[in-house]
């Protein structure tokens, strides 16, 4: 179990993955943010479209466990969702959202007390899920989608 110092340190890369992420695009061009990240892979856009729609899913999975007990979290296919029509539009739609989503989302586990941590869930491929297994995945998974991004943009030398 983490620490209450460990937890700040993961909300505040919750926090902070907005800004984070839009350096990682800064300065892309339409054709660039149109490139898969490796062979087969999501295009920039999509893995930022992906961010949007995968934390928006996270934040009412918190939710739902701070106000619920033990909820079912439903799933989602996410390469189904990234050949969705609205993956098209400019990525400034999806980082509009996660601007927005994460200053809540951060907000809302600023508040988490001690007990509010051992929360869970239940999800249909993992089981049972605590709010601190949740914490810990989310906040990496922005990071770890920017450093895609990043290895490309480094080497097509972007």
């Amino acid at each position: 179990m983490p620490t209450m110092e460990e937890r700040k340190k993961m909300i505040q890369k919750i926090r902070s993955l907005p800004e984070m992420l839009e350096a990682t695009i800064q300065g892309l061009n339409d054709a660039q943010l149109d490139t898969p990240y490796r062979d087969g892979g999501w295009t920039v856009r999509q893995v930022v479209h992906h961010i949007c729609d995968s934390h928006m899913n996270a934040f009412l999975r918190f939710k739902w466990m701070l106000t619920e007990e033990n909820p079912k979290i439903k799933t989602y296919n996410q390469d189904t969702w990234a050949t969705s029509p609205e993956y098209a539009l400019p990525v400034f739609e999806s980082l509009h959202l996660i601007r927005g989503l994460h200053e809540r989302w951060a907000m809302m586990l600023e508040t988490v007390d001690e007990k509010g941590w051992n929360r869970t869930a239940e999800h249909p491929e993992n089981g049972t899920v605590t709010i601190d297994r949740m914490l810990l995945i989310y906040s990496n998974h922005g990071e770890k989608h920017c450093g895609h991004i990043q290895s490309l943009r480094d080497r097509l030398h972007w």
